[in-house]
């Protein structure tokens, strides 16, 4: 029922719309520190875009290219949606919330449309099996209170469009499956809508890394300015101004009437280097967590590296891309799937489609190097086993099309 799934969207938008922010660095956490006044920190409200980095740097990895075996002309479907946009939004979409969802409508020619939805305003009962909905339910438009206006219900047999929670009109489905398909991140048996690219650790990183840079500025204060202090000086002088005292280059003090000289001295000056040492420990720490490195972080460690060495440093990243790779290129399947559906107003069974089989350029671009191994490598393989190598297969190597 649309009620239930009105309160179960209801129950994950605050999580999704959280890791939104994180994303756009927009979270002022709570002030936890003991020693400096909350008027002090205020002053010096660190943002830190790591998380967002994390999402960013496999996001910019996972290009799709096209679908193999395309039996149903799937790729044309896409070519028609503004496919630069379209991939490239529902796969940040889902590296942030876990998952997004594609909504697929028709124009007047009765061509397939699709439109990213995020996962804050969609939701719905998955068939763990396919991967495709049973029901769907999304959020078409809000007021600028957050609250609902347009809503769509998506079920089998037929789509119901809702405006300011009461049905307006019902639109038939020929599809036979729900238009709300999901694009989802890492989906597994206990958490069937994935997991996103900001995870606890990597939130509790970034925080503490935060508040390590708003220590360090409060004390880099004190750094450039050192506290200073006069003893001896007669209870009869007149009171010096602090800011003279702290800008003066040279202070002038007389002996009092008993003879006695004041003396001068300034406290220890505080040392950077233990939040530069902690700043360098937590953004180790990220980086394991989310596969990155030091230098993806800006710390710098060594000399510009080759592509082979960047490729070596990031092989968890590369193992986290071919997973995103698997996950999504099935849910863009399941996308084409619905759309042909719907197109053709017949609906084709889901197994009708196990030839087509997504594919990616390669997560890490070859240099020159690296294609004349390829090349080499290609050369030998195919004097032992004739014609192994094809364009076909040296294209998903390379990256390179052809012709």
């Amino acid at each position: 029922m649309i009620e239930d799934l009105r309160k179960k969207l209801d129950k994950h938008k605050a999580r999704v719309d959280y890791k939104y922010k994180l994303y756009d660095a927009k979270i002022q956490e709570l002030d936890l520190g003991i020693t400096i006044p909350p008027q002090i920190r205020k002053r010096y409200r660190a943002v830190l875009g790591w998380c967002s980095k994390s999402v960013d740097v496999l996001a910019d990895r996972l290009v799709f290219k096209e679908f193999q075996n395309d039996n149903f002309d799937l790729n044309t479907i896409f070519n028609l949606n503004n496919p630069d946009v379209l991939f490239d939004s529902a796969i940040l979409s889902a590296l942030i919330g876990s998952c997004c969802f594609i909504y697929i409508s028709q124009d007047a020619d009765g061509q397939a449309r699709l439109q990213v939805i995020e996962g804050s305003n969609a939701t719905g009962e998955i068939d763990p099996i396919t991967g495709l909905l049973k029901e769907g339910y999304a959020v078409l438009d809000r007021d600028k209170n957050g609250a609902p206006i347009s809503e769509a219900y998506f079920l089998p047999d037929r789509t119901e469009f809702y405006y300011k929670q009461k049905r307006i009109m019902s639109g038939k489905n020929k599809a036979q499956v729900p238009c709300l398909v999901p694009i989802i991140h890492r989906p597994d048996a206990v958490r069937p809508f994935g997991r996103s690219r900001i995870t606890r650790p990597a939130i509790y990183f970034q925080q503490h890394a935060k508040r390590t840079l708003e220590r360090a500025d409060v004390t880099a204060e004190f750094y450039s300015f050192p506290q200073k202090y006069v003893v001896g000086l007669s209870q009869d002088a007149e009171p010096m101004e602090k800011w003279k005292a702290t800008v003066s280059s040279f202070l002038q003090f007389t002996k009092d009437t008993d003879g006695s000289v004041p003396k001068l001295g300034q406290f220890t000056q505080p040392s950077m280097s233990p939040f530069t040492e902690q700043l360098r420990t937590l953004a180790s720490g990220f980086a394991g967590e989310t596969g990155l490195t030091l230098d993806d972080l800006g710390f710098i460690t060594d000399n510009p590296s080759s592509a082979e060495a960047i490729k070596a440093s990031h092989e968890t990243l590369r193992v986290a891309a071919r997973k995103a790779q698997r996950c999504f290129g099935s849910g863009f399947l399941n996308v084409g799937y619905v759309a042909r559906c719907l197109e053709d107003g017949f609906p084709y069974r889901r197994n009708q489609f196990y030839q087509t089989k997504p594919k990616w350029y390669p997560v890490f671009e070859p240099d020159v190097s690296t294609l004349s191994g390829i090349g080499d490598a290609a050369i030998k393989i195919n004097q032992a086993i004739p014609e192994y190598f094809d364009k076909e297969s040296l294209s998903d190597l390379t990256g390179i099309d052809h012709g």
